[in-house]
C-alpha cells in the first residue's frame, strides 16, 4: 500500500506544471498601487531638492552678486546667513500649518514662499530685496523640512517606508549638489530662476497625489480617508480596514 501511494503521489507531482502561474490581476494591481506610492513620494521630495538648492545657491554666486549690487561684507553676510532665521520660523509654525491645512496643504504653502523668495532674489537691485527674498525662502525650506518625512512616512507601506524615507536626505543633498554647479556655468539671476522649476512641478503634482490617509482620519474626513487608503493600498477590504483600525488606534493614543 505504501508503495502504491508513493506512486500514485509522483504521478501527481509530474502532472504539475514546472512553472507556477500566478495571478497577474494581482500583480498588476500592486504596480499600480506602487506607482501612485513612488509618485506622491516623488512630488514630496522635490521640497527636499529645493531645501538643498537654496543651501547650495550661495557659494557659488557670492563674488558676481556682490559686484553686481555693489554689497558690503556686512550686507552679504546678512543675505547668506537671514536663510536660517526663515527656517527656524517655518519650523516652530510647520507643525500647526501642517495639522491645520493638511501635508499637501503645507507643502503647497511652502512651495509659494519658495517661488516668492526666488522671484524677489531675481529681481533684487539691492540688500533688502535680497533678504527678503531669501527669509522668505527659509521659511519654505523650514516647512518643507517638517512636512516632507512626515508625508512620505505616512503614506508609504511598511516594507518601504525605510528605503523611501532616506529620499529626503538624498535629495538635500542632490539639490545643493546641482545648485552649485549650475552656479559654475549660470548668471546668479538665472540661478534663481532655477529654483523655481522643482516648485512648479510640486505644486501641479499635488494635484494628482493623494493625501495622507493618517492627517484626513484625524482631520475627521471619514470619506476621503477609506478613498485614500484604496488609492495607496487597493480595494482589498481586509487590508484597508486593518490599516484603518491601526491608523485610528494610533490617534486615539495621541488624543
Amino acid at each position: 500500500m505504501d508503495v502504491e501511494n508513493e506512486e500514485s503521489s509522483g504521478r501527481s507531482e509530474m502532472k504539475r506544471p514546472l512553472i507556477q502561474h500566478t495571478n497577474t490581476t494581482d500583480e498588476t494591481k500592486s504596480k499600480g498601487l506602487l506607482k501612485v506610492v513612488f509618485l506622491s513620494t516623488f512630488v514630496a521630495v522635490l521640497g527636499s531638492y529645493e531645501f538643498g538648492a537654496w543651501m547650495g545657491y550661495l557659494a557659488p554666486v557670492q563674488a558676481a552678486i556682490t559686484t553686481d549690487l555693489h554689497l558690503s561684507i556686512a550686507e552679504f553676510s546678512v543675505f547668506g546667513s537671514i536663510l536660517n532665521v526663515g527656517a527656524m520660523i517655518g519650523a516652530i509654525t510647520s507643525g500647526r500649518i501642517a495639522d491645520f491645512v493638511g501635508r499637501k496643504g503645507a507643502m503647497r504653502v511652502s512651495s509659494a514662499f519658495s517661488v516668492t523668495g526666488w522671484i524677489a532674489i531675481y529681481f533684487s537691485e539691492g540688500a533688502l530685496q535680497l533678504d527678503i527674498g531669501r527669509f522668505l525662502c527659509g521659511y519654505g525650506i523650514g516647512i518643507f523640512a517638517y512636512v516632507v518625512p512626515i508625508y512620505v512616512a505616512e503614506i508609504a507601506p511598511k516594507d518601504l517606508r525605510g528605503g523611501l524615507a532616506t529620499l529626503n536626505q538624498l535629495m538635500i543633498v542632490i539639490g545643493g549638489s546641482a545648485s552649485f554647479l549650475a552656479g559654475t556655468v549660470l548668471q546668479w539671476r538665472l540661478l534663481a530662476l532655477t529654483g523655481i522649476i522643482p516648485c512648479l512641478i510640486q505644486l501641479v503634482g499635488l494635484v494628482f497625489i493623494p493625501e495622507s490617509p493618517r492627517w484626513l482620519a484625524k482631520a475627521g474626513y471619514e470619506k476621503e480617508f477609506y478613498s485614500a487608503l484604496r488609492r495607496l493600498h487597493g480595494d482589498n477590504e481586509d487590508d484597508i480596514s486593518h490599516e484603518a483600525n491601526e491608523i485610528q488606534a494610533l490617534i486615539n493614543i495621541q488624543l
